[in-house]
């Protein structure tokens, strides 16, 4: 990035398109305040990490290519690099916003643009410039997020003629000490397939045997984690109603020792909470189940 010196609040700012005015502090500016307000008042980290989570499923798009991980090398840059727009419109539909321009939204009346980035910064457009942003740092090698409300100064941007969109970064400075965060570091839940081996891999996403024996050996190899329905769409790429065949698992699994459990089902998230899980709708699970003597039933071979 270009040297950037910064002025602190209380200098003024010029921005030939805004006009002259004072740089504010957080705690000096209503509409700043009136929008965190706003947000205080919602699960910020919990709708961000569901709305991240459906913006890379919907990248991905596995239920017809078959990829399940965003930094795979069959992902192009541009393509991780979209989950950013994809996340602005899965922000307003959980937030039930409206949108609204110049910017992304209007929040307790107030414009407000919805920025993220997989990188270490944000391209703010100039009809951003000085105007309040939500900046989310999306870290895909760390699986985890963060997000910040700040007041895009210009001054506060790093001069330069920016990208060709005369977009610029946020001075890293400014984001650390005049803005507000929303949430600190939160995780990102891994999609289950990243836990398998290459070998297992092969053999879960193999166009044969059918949908059900490769879901079954997905359900062995993953014994114990919750597994979302967007991962059973992966599994039957280009295949008929891969959720129909997921439900016919569960008395061929307990043949083999298996409790299959979905959180759709009322009677699966009693069981489940009985083990001290908690299953959401759309999500499964696959337990051992204990032989009569006790001890767990043996996994059977599933790579023939």
């Amino acid at each position: 990035m270009p040297r950037l010196i910064l002025l602190p609040p209380g200098e003024t700012c010029a921005n030939s398109d805004a006009g002259e005015h004072q740089l504010l502090a957080p705690a000096d500016d209503n509409e700043l305040q009136s929008v965190a307000t706003w947000l205080s008042g919602r699960p910020v980290a919990e709708a961000y990490t569901d709305a991240i989570r459906n913006s890379i499923d919907y990248v991905l798009d596995g239920g017809r290519t078959g990829r399940f991980d965003l930094m795979s090398p069959e992902v192009h840059p541009g393509e991780r690099a979209s989950v950013g727009a994809k996340l602005e419109y899965e922000i307003l539909r959980i937030f039930e916003l409206p949108k609204s321009k110049p910017l992304d939204t209007l929040i307790a009346g107030v414009p407000v643009d919805i920025k993220a980035t997989v990188g270490d910064n944000w391209a703010i457009p100039t009809e951003a410039h000085c105007q309040i942003c939500i900046c989310t740092q999306i870290q895909l090698k760390k699986n985890r997020h963060r997000s910040w409300l700040v007041r895009a100064h210009r001054s506060w941007l790093y001069r330069g003629k920016g990208n060709k969109d005369q977009k610029r970064g946020l001075a890293v400075h400014a984001r650390d000490h005049w803005s507000i965060p929303l949430y600190d570091w939160t995780e990102l839940p891994v999609n289950p397939l990243r836990f398998l081996t290459d070998e297992q891999v092969s053999q879960v996403l193999a166009k044969k045997p059918g949908q059900v024996r490769r879901m079954l050996k997905m359900f062995h190899f993953l014994e114990g984690h919750i597994i979302p329905r967007n991962v059973f769409l992966t599994v039957g790429a280009g295949k008929q109603d891969p959720m129909r065949r997921a439900r016919q698992l569960r008395d061929l699994a307990a043949q083999e020792g298996l409790t299959v459990l979905c959180g759709t089902w009322v009677e699966s998230r009693d069981q489940a909470a009985a083990r001290g899980i908690t299953l959401r709708p759309g999500e499964w699970i696959a337990l051992r189940e204990a032989s009569d003597d006790g001890t767990e039933a043996t996994t059977l071979d599933l790579t023939s």
